[in-house]
C-alpha cells in the first residue's frame, strides 16, 4: 500500500460515511494506521451530527445510504458556509456519470469496489491542497 504523499496524516481527522458496517471498519483501520484520525457514520444524518462535533478536514461519503443519501449529505454541507470548504470523497457502485446527474458538490469520486491506494492517494492529494502556502 502506498504511503500518502506530503499529506502529514497526524492529526488530520477524516469522517468516513457508509452504511456498510465492514467497509467502515477496514478504512478506519487503515486510515488510522497511516496516521489520521478517523470519525465514522452509518447514515448521512449521523455523518452531518458528526461534521458538528468536530470539523473533519475531508469526508469519504458513499452516495446510496438509508437515513439521507449521500447527495442531501453534500446538499447540506454546500450550504454551508462553514462546512461547505470540506473536501469530498463520493464512492459509489454507479458509474461517475449517473453520479454526476444526482449530486455536485463533490471534489474526487471513486466507483466501489476499489482498492485502497486509489483512496489514499486521493485523500492525500485533497488534503495537500488545503495546506496553506508558504509565503
Amino acid at each position: 500500500m502506498a504511503k500518502p504523499l506530503d499529506s502529514n496524516p497526524a492529526g488530520r481527522t477524516i469522517l468516513i460515511v457508509d452504511d456498510e458496517a465492514g467497509v467502515l471498519e477496514v478504512l478506519e483501520f487503515i486510515l488510522t494506521d497511516l496516521g489520521y484520525s478517523v470519525v465514522t457514520a452509518l447514515n448521512g444524518r449521523d455523518a452531518l451530527m458528526r461534521v458538528q462535533e468536530n470539523k473533519p478536514e475531508l469526508i469519504v461519503l458513499d452516495l446510496m445510504m438509508p437515513v439521507m443519501d449521500g447527495a442531501a449529505v453534500l446538499k447540506v454541507l454546500a450550504a454551508s458556509p462553514e462546512y461547505s470548504s470540506i473536501p469530498v470523497i463520493v464512492t459509489s457502485a454507479l458509474p461517475e456519470e449517473s453520479v454526476k446527474e444526482r449530486c455536485l458538490g463533490y471534489d474526487s469520486f471513486l466507483r466501489k469496489p476499489y482498492k485502497i491506494d486509489p483512496l489514499v492517494n486521493a485523500i492525500a492529494t485533497l488534503l495537500d491542497k488545503r495546506k496553506p502556502k508558504n509565503r
